[in-house]
């Protein structure tokens, strides 16, 4: 994972506990109305991918384990992890497209309102992605990939001064691609061509020289509400639309979006096509439903969307009648380190991908709260356009002085924690109950985050430091480390 150059180690937030009672007056444990639902506190659990299910995207006890394990600890709301709305082959990541997928999607609104007694809402988050392909051996590349196109002979010619260039089969012309620098290939490919040799092809939303890319505006929407359907149909208290990263929807907000039709350029237009998902979507939300989004508060990549774009998109969002804004930071991709051969690249490996989940090592401003400010510019534009939509934000909370300080100061209003509910998912529940001290801190080194990249089951290295030889424990599948944290009971 990338780290910035100052790569400065930051001591851990003190932790400052509440007694039961200073719990029982906070705001961090009050309840809060969303859309048509109250939470019974402003706790919350945001998407994140365990590389639980099978390769096929089918449920598996692993999977129920994780959530009833993150519910024990009673937050007011679990997003379920990123969730296909497609029937294409995405590896271990959930899909809810097809009706085949819906008898697991059942089991998990069981799980957590059993574990959870009732009190934790359950969302899952809906995501679609664009094509992205590993990278290629340059040989690979250069022989059935790369379509040579006149610019690159004069390209040649001109480096070369050689005249052959213009005239020579393909197949001789490959041979001498294949053996160039990428200094000297940097002078007859073109940016993307460059790209899909370092990086992988990667199919972008602004390709609409390609039939599926240009027809996503009449795709998407139905696409979205029919998976939409069929989790609503599971039991799940509603529906988080994913509009961050470097996704489908993500992109058409991008200020990297230049579709020359009616989706791209100016923001009116490329806010267009999540107006119109939302309002797809929503045609099929009961009444009692919940319907928010994930979205980017800046995209931290050049020439990218930066916090007018994410406030002005907020409005529009808060018009359309959405039920919450959860807001994150980073696009990831565009900047993300060249991987090896025959890898895909991984997003956290840029200076984008590492405002997402920042580490103890960190610049001057620190990882701890970092992103709040991007939540609290929406929230304080949103309120003054006369829109009351929560704001969810997140990014190295890990305290209850922080979360509550937060909320006391009106910056947002529910308090979202990743890291530290993997490494205590009762953390919550500690604090509530006046147990604080028991807390097991998360140290922000991103142990959970290193696994993900190589698309291991995610785990805890705080979970693994006693009770591994428990009869009958889950362990993963490299038998040295515990699937689920340690039990606790107050």
């Amino acid at each position: 994972m990338w780290q910035p150059p100052e790569r400065i180690k930051h001591a851990l937030p003190v932790m400052n506990w509440p007694s039961a009672e200073e719990a029982a007056s906070s705001m961090l444990f009050s309840p809060i109305q969303v859309g048509p639902q109250s939470l019974s506190s402003r706790t919350w659990i945001p998407a994140m991918v365990p590389w639980r299910a099978t390769s096929e995207s089918m449920f598996t006890d692993d999977v129920i384990d994780w959530y009833a394990r993150l519910a024990k600890g009673r937050p007011g709301a679990i997003v379920v992890e990123a969730t296909g709305i497609r029937d294409v082959p995405s590896g271990p990541l959930m899909r809810a497209g097809q009706e085949r997928f819906v008898p697991g999607l059942r089991r998990l609104p069981r799980a957590v309102k059993d574990a959870s007694e009732g009190e934790t809402k359950l969302f899952i988050q809906l995501i679609d992605f664009l094509q992205i392909r590993r990278r290629p051996p340059t040989e690979k590349f250069f022989s059935p990939f790369l379509h040579i196109r006149p610019e690159h002979r004069e390209a040649l010619a001109a480096q070369t001064e050689e005249t052959g260039f213009e005239t020579c089969d393909e197949a001789a012309l490959r041979d001498h691609l294949a053996t160039l620098s990428p200094e000297e290939l940097a002078s007859v490919l073109d940016e993307r061509e460059l790209d899909a040799l370092l990086k992988g092809y990667r199919e972008r939303v602004w390709d609409t020289h390609l039939d599926h890319i240009r027809e996503l505006p009449q795709t998407l929407p139905g696409l979205f509400a029919n998976a939409a359907r069929h989790v609503l149909d599971a039991g799940f208290d509603g529906v988080e639309l994913h509009y961050a990263r470097a996704y489908a929807v993500a992109s058409f907000l991008s200020a990297l979006n230049n579709r020359a039709d009616d989706y791209g350029g100016s923001p009116e237009n490329r806010v267009r096509l999540p107006l119109e998902v939302l309002a797809e979507v929503r045609k099929v939300m009961p009444p009692d439903k919940l319907l928010g989004l994930r979205f980017l508060g800046d995209e931290v990549i050049e020439e990218g969307d930066r916090l007018d774009d994410a406030v002005f998109y907020a409005q529009k969002f808060a018009e359309s009648g959405v039920d919450f804004l959860s807001v994150s930071k980073g696009r990831e991709f565009e900047d993300a380190k060249v991987p090896k051969v025959g890898e895909a690249v991984y997003p956290f490996t840029g200076p984008s991908g590492y405002e997402c989940m920042p580490s103890v090592y960190s610049d001057a401003d620190g990882p701890f709260g970092r992103n709040v400010g991007l939540a609290t510019a929406i929230k304080h534009t949103s309120s003054k356009a006369g829109h009351d939509v929560p704001v969810v934000t997140a990014g190295g909370i890990g305290t209850f002085e922080m979360a509550e300080g937060i909320l006391q100061r009106g910056e947002a209003d529910i308090i979202c924690a990743a890291r530290q509910c993997i490494a205590d998912p009762d953390w919550f529940l500690k604090a509530r109950l006046g147990k604080g001290e028991s807390v097991r801190p998360c140290e922000y080194t991103n142990y959970c985050e290193g696994l993900d990249l190589k698309h291991k089951q995610v785990t805890c290295k705080l979970w693994d430091r006693k009770g591994l030889d428990e009869e009958g424990l889950p362990l993963d599948h490299s038998g040295r480390r515990r699937l689920t944290a340690p039990s606790w009971t107050p």
